[in-house]
């Protein structure tokens, strides 16, 4: 899927959204596409770019319309986000105080996993999609990934999790500062964003941040995510 290139009928399925929406979208200059031959053609590289930019905007139901493309019109019915957690790859509190260590132990973190083959390599990828725009939202929580990662670097799809002991700057709008992080690390892009939906969708449910902040432990951090992500799937 990552170089293969979509027509508007194939976006709108993708996208999970009428045709002529995607349409009147692309015309407007609302989408990376172009014209070839008179009919729309979509990167799908770029488009998946595209939507990461979008996530954060997203309400919960563009959220799962997201995943439901991104898994071919199926909805989810299995934990995603803590199946590629363990505690091993997570950290709460996590001692970082800048945006370059934080990246740095979230790369560690992800090592454990024993999915990491090259861990300089990684960490360069992620501070390269970090150039490209901050990851990090102005409710504290921030997302770090690399934007494609080689087979020499990952093997499976891995995320690691840590909590600062405070907020640190990380490049949010207006100056918001960041202290719970997520590394999601997936050389499919499907994967990739559709762990990026689930956990924008699981950051909106009520309280869950909260209890994040206030968890002291790994072991407390993960069951929470691990009932959020059950209540998201059973609603």
């Amino acid at each position: 899927m990552d170089n293969e290139t979509m027509d508007l009928e194939q976006l709108a399925s993708y996208l999970q959204r009428d045709v002529r929406e995607v349409s009147k979208m692309a015309s407007r200059g609302h989408l990376p596409g172009q014209k070839i031959g008179g009919q729309w053609r979509f990167a799908s590289a770029e488009i998946n770019y595209w939507i990461e930019t979008q996530l954060p905007s997203y309400t919960a139901e563009e959220l799962e319309a997201i995943e439901a493309g991104t898994s071919r019109g199926q909805q989810e019915t299995k934990p995603l986000l803590t199946a590629l957690l363990s505690q091993d790859t997570m950290a709460v509190p996590l001692a970082a105080t800048t945006k370059a260590s934080v990246l740095k132990e979230l790369v560690n973190l992800a090592e454990k996993s024993w999915q990491v083959y090259a861990p300089d390599a990684l960490l360069s990828a992620i501070k390269q999609r970090e150039e490209l725009g901050s990851t990090a939202l102005s409710s504290g929580i921030a997302v770090p990934h690399p934007r494609r990662p080689s087979p020499t670097m990952l093997g499976d799809p891995v995320v690691a999790y840590a909590r600062t002991f405070s907020g640190i700057p990380f490049g949010a709008q207006q100056g918001a500062l960041s202290d719970l992080f997520f590394l999601v690390c997936c050389r499919e892009q499907r994967t990739h964003l559709k762990v990026l939906a689930r956990i924008s969708r699981m950051m909106l449910l009520p309280g869950l941040v909260d209890d994040l902040r206030a968890a002291e432990t790994v072991a407390e951090s993960f069951q929470i995510l691990n009932e959020g992500e059950r209540q998201l799937l059973d609603d």
